[in-house]
């Protein structure tokens, strides 16, 4: 083949695969965007025929199990999971996408980063009716991501070593000296304290949570699980940045531990987003339409908080005050910085 026989031809692949594309994408829009009554069945098997869905996610691996079973039996289509904390699944997709690579068709982590994401232009807007059953406080404007669950930070302890009429009913009551050595933080919850900050006031709640951190030390682990896994040893007896719905899933296994809120609660929404360029674009929007409605009877089930409106449920009384997601990122950036130096005061 000469030189320009050779360009024509590749010229018109190219044209051929863009315009496929654009058409795969339009077609994605209205199937999303769609309340046709037999939509839901020719995504369904639109889906089956593309036979896999590729997921990232930071939900437990055991919770994600069970999600993943039901929807396979659903739909015959088998969901494939890439798992690990929700720092590394934002590190890596940036990474994949500066490669150019597009393995995933979908994305479960914490609003924060997923918005970090969407910033990225690592999501796409997606129009489904199914979006107004979910609480609009926790729904972005521009649709790049929906909420799945919601987490709250409370505070969690070991019954065996803590007394319940013991329990500090303030953070300020954190600085008698009985709580020295006993306290617990996770090290990513930036959120948590600068949450706590603005409630108190920059000035006051900067200098109460140093003296914490300075007179009575804590424990900075790495991950929720380990830190909820820490509190049911009673190696750290009083965590104050758990997530409810681990603590009441160790409890009722049977696990000396149970959790109490101090007003504020910071609450904040792990959310699924869909892959701008996904490569299987019916399997991915079946995927992200099933997590924000039929999932969300197994999301209750596992002790989570939904977002679905008609499904929502009270936290004991607390106060919540949830993490706005579209905070600028020079702020997020800011804010880790400060609880990262906080953290180095336990030495």
């Amino acid at each position: 083949m000469n030189s320009s026989l050779f360009s024509r031809f590749f010229i018109s692949a190219s044209l051929m695969a863009s315009a496929a594309h654009s058409a795969s994408a339009q077609s994605f829009a209205e199937l999303a965007s769609s309340d046709n009554p037999a939509r839901h069945q020719r995504l369904a098997e639109a889906a089956k025929k593309e036979g896999s869905v590729t997921f990232y996610t930071s939900i437990p691996e055991k919770d994600m199990a069970v999600l993943s079973a039901d929807f396979e039996k659903r739909y015959g289509v088998r969901v494939n999971v890439w798992r690990a904390s929700t720092v590394k699944v934002l590190q890596r997709l940036v990474a994949e996408k500066k490669a150019n690579r597009w393995d995933f068709d979908a994305v479960d982590i914490s609003s924060p980063e997923l918005e970090a994401l969407y910033q990225e232009k690592l999501l796409q807007e997606v129009n489904s009716s199914l979006q107004k059953e979910l609480m609009e406080e926790a729904m972005p404007a521009h649709r790049g991501w929906a909420p799945q669950f919601l987490s709250v930070f409370v505070q969690a302890y070991n019954t065996n070593t803590v007394k319940k009429e013991d329990l500090p009913k303030t953070y300020a009551d954190l600085l008698d000296p009985r709580w020295k050595g006993l306290l617990g933080v996770e090290v990513n919850d930036s959120d948590w304290y600068c949450g706590q900050v603005k409630y108190l006031g920059q000035e006051k709640g900067t200098k109460l949570f140093q003296e914490i951190a300075t007179r009575n030390k804590w424990s900075v682990r790495s991950g929720h699980s380990l830190l909820a896994n820490m509190v049911v040893s009673g190696e750290v007896p009083l965590a104050l940045t758990t997530y409810s719905y681990m603590i009441d899933q160790a409890k009722q296994k049977g696990a000396p531990v149970d959790w109490f809120a101090i007003n504020p609660v910071i609450g904040r929404s792990n959310g699924i987003g869909v892959s701008r360029n996904p490569p299987h674009p019916n399997a991915a929007l079946l995927f992200y339409e099933y997590m924000i409605s039929d999932a969300q009877p197994l999301i209750l089930k596992m002790n989570y908080l939904s977002p679905v409106k008609k499904l929502a449920s009270p936290m004991r009384g607390a106060k919540i005050q949830f993490v706005d997601p579209l905070t600028d990122r020079a702020e997020i950036e800011r804010c880790d910085r400060v609880f990262a130096e906080l953290n180095k005061l336990k030495n």
